[in-house]
C-alpha cells in the first residue's frame, strides 16, 4: 500500500518550507496511518457505535425524506438506473425509488440525514460527523466492491479523522464565522473513502488534499434560518466522493494542504495547531460521539432535557408560570442562533433557539418535530417573554467534555422548579434502533426495512457492504 516517499517529496517539495522527507506533510501523515488501520484493531464497543451511528442516519433520513430541504435535494439529483456491477457510478438514495449518481446520491443522504437536525454530534469539533462520512462511503460502497470489514474500518477512520481537525481548529470564534461540519466533513469523509477503496498512501494524501481545498459553509445561517445549514453536509460528502475518485483516477493533490503555508490551518491563523493532530491517540473519537435524543440543535439538548423534567412535574401548570431562567455554557450562549428569543419565521430559527426548545418543552411536556409547528402560538410566546439566558461558569468550564444545562421555573406563588443537568443524556443504542424501526415501517415497509437491519447486524461478517446501501431504497 506504501508508495515510494521519495517519489511523492519530488513531486511536492515546492508545496511546503519545511523538509518533507523528515517532516512529512500532515495529509501524508494522515494517509500512512489510515491505510493501516483494521476494524480488528478496535474492540466491540466501537464495532456497536458504528452501527448504531449508521441507524441513526438511516433512520433520520428516513423521517426527513419529505421535508423541503430532501425534497429540493432530491430534484438536483439526476435520475440514474442501477447497473448490474460495482462500477456503475450510481449509487442508491435512502427511501426513494431513484438512484443517482454516486455524489449526488451522497448529496442527497447527507441532507436526508441532516434533515430533523437530530443528526450524531462531536462536541469537541462541534460537528456533525456521521453526516458527511456515512453517505459518502454508503455510495462508494456501491461503486467498487469492498467488504463489511473495510466498511467498518473505513467509518472509524472518517470518524477519528474529522474529529481530530477539528479538536485542533475549531473554538468558539471560530465557531460563530465557520461551520464546523463545512471543514472537518469533507476532509474526515475523504480519508474515510479513501481507506475504504483502499487507496495507496499517495492517492489518499491527494484524496484529503483535493477534499481541503472544497471546505465550505458560514454560521450566518444561524441568525436567519437559512436553509443553507442543511446542505452544507451535502456539500460535504459530494465534493469527498469527488476528490476519492479524482484521487484515484491520478488527480494530485496538495500534500500540504493542511499544513502548509497557504493551507488550511494557516488560513485560519493556526498553523501551529495542525501539529497537534494525531490520530487515534487516546479512544477512538467514534466512542466521543452522541446520539441527540431531540430534534433540535446541540446546544439546545441538555437545557430541554431540564425542561422536559420541570414539564412533568405535578407542580408546573403553564398558566401559572411567571419567570424562566435557562443557564448553559458560554459557547451555547455564544453559537450563532442559539441565545434568540424571536420572532421565528422559519421552523430553524426555532431548532436552534435554546429558549425556544424550553419553552416549547415545558408546553408539550416533551420535544418533538410537533413542537416547530408552533412558531405563532400564544401560550409559546407569553413563555418566552419571561424567559431569560445566562452563561454558567461551571458549565462553560467542564465544556465540551460535559455539557450542562439548567432550568428554574417560578410559578406565581414563589414556588420555584429547577433542574440542572451536568451533562447531555443521550440517546442510547436501543432508543436509536427503535427510532430507525419505527421510521423505516412508515417509510420503506417491514419487509425492506427488516432487510437493512439484517444486513446492518451482519455487515462484519459481509463480503459486499454496497447490498447495503442498495438496500436503503424506497
Amino acid at each position: 500500500m506504501q508508495n515510494s516517499f521519495a517519489s511523492y517529496v519530488d513531486r511536492a517539495h515546492a508545496d511546503s518550507d519545511s523538509s518533507l522527507d523528515a517532516h512529512p506533510p500532515l495529509a501524508v501523515r494522515i494517509a500512512m496511518q489510515v491505510g493501516q488501520v483494521s476494524i480488528h484493531d478496535f474492540d466491540t464497543s466501537v464495532l456497536a457505535k458504528v452501527k448504531t451511528c449508521l441507524f441513526d442516519l438511516i433512520g433520520c433520513s428516513y423521517e426527513a425524506a419529505e421535508k423541503p430541504w430532501s425534497r429540493q435535494a432530491m430534484q438536483m439529483a439526476a435520475p440514474a438506473s442501477l447497473g448490474h456491477t460495482h462500477s456503475s457510478n450510481v449509487a442508491n438514495i435512502i427511501g426513494m425509488s431513484q438512484a443517482s449518481s454516486l455524489a449526488d446520491a451522497a448529496f442527497v443522504n447527507s441532507v436526508m440525514g441532516h434533515g430533523l437536525v437530530r443528526e450524531d454530534m462531536h462536541s469537541a469539533s462541534i460537528s456533525h460527523l456521521g453526516v458527511a462520512v456515512l453517505p459518502t462511503l454508503l455510495a462508494l460502497s456501491q461503486h467498487q466492491r469492498v467488504s463489511g470489514e473495510d466498511f467498518m474500518a473505513a467509518v472509524v477512520v472518517g470518524y477519528e479523522v474529522g474529529a481530530q481537525i477539528g479538536r485542533a481548529l475549531m473554538d468558539p470564534h471560530m465557531a460563530r464565522l465557520f461551520r464546523p461540519t463545512g471543514i472537518t466533513g469533507p476532509i474526515g469523509a475523504a480519508a474515510a473513502g479513501a481507506r475504504l477503496l483502499g487507496l495507496d498512501v499517495q492517492q489518499s494524501a491527494s484524496a484529503i488534499g483535493l477534499a481541503t481545498n472544497t471546505v465550505a459553509g458560514f454560521n450566518q445561517w444561524g441568525h436567519t434560518g437559512g436553509s443553507e445549514m442543511y446542505f452544507h453536509v451535502g456539500y460535504a460528502s459530494r465534493n469527498a466522493v469527488s476528490s476519492v475518485l479524482l484521487a484515484q483516477a491520478g488527480a494530485f493533490g496538495s500534500p500540504t494542504a493542511l499544513d502548509g503555508e497557504a493551507g488550511l490551518f494557516a488560513a485560519h491563523g493556526k498553523r501551529d495547531a495542525a501539529s497537534s493532530v494525531a490520530l487515534f491517540k487516546n479512544s477512538p473519537e467514534i466512542l466521543s460521539v452522541y446520539h441527540k435524543p431531540v430534534p433540535a440543535c446541540n446546544f439546545a439538548q441538555t437545557a430541554s432535557q431540564a425542561a422536559i423534567a420541570i414539564a412533568r412535574m405535578q407542580a408546573c401548570v403553564i398558566e401559572r408560570i411567571v419567570a424562566i431562567t435557562i443557564r448553559v455554557p458560554s459557547a451555547g450562549a455564544n453559537y450563532p442562533g442559539c441565545n434568540f428569543s424571536g420572532p421565528y419565521l422559519h421552523a430553524l430559527q426555532a431548532k436552534m433557539s435554546i429558549q425556544f426548545n424550553v419553552a416549547a418543552a415545558l408546553l408539550m411536556k416533551d420535544v418533538t418535530e410537533a413542537n416547530f409547528d408552533l412558531l405563532e402560538d400564544a401560550n409559546l410566546h407569553r413563555l418566552l417573554s419571561i424567559t431569560g439566558l445566562e452563561v454558567d461558569p461551571a458549565m462553560t468550564l467542564a465544556y465540551p467534555t460535559h455539557q450542562g444545562g439548567a432550568v428554574a421555573v417560578q410559578l406565581a406563588d414563589g414556588t420555584r422548579l429547577e433542574k440542572r443537568l451536568d451533562d447531555v443524556v443521550n440517546a442510547t443504542a436501543d432508543d436509536v434502533l427503535a427510532r430507525f424501526r419505527s421510521a423505516g415501517l412508515q417509510r420503506v415497509g417491514l419487509t425492506a426495512m427488516a432487510r437493512t437491519e439484517a444486513l446492518m447486524q451482519g455487515l462484519l461478517q459481509s463480503d459486499d457492504a454496497g447490498q447495503l446501501a442498495a438496500s436503503l431504497s424506497g
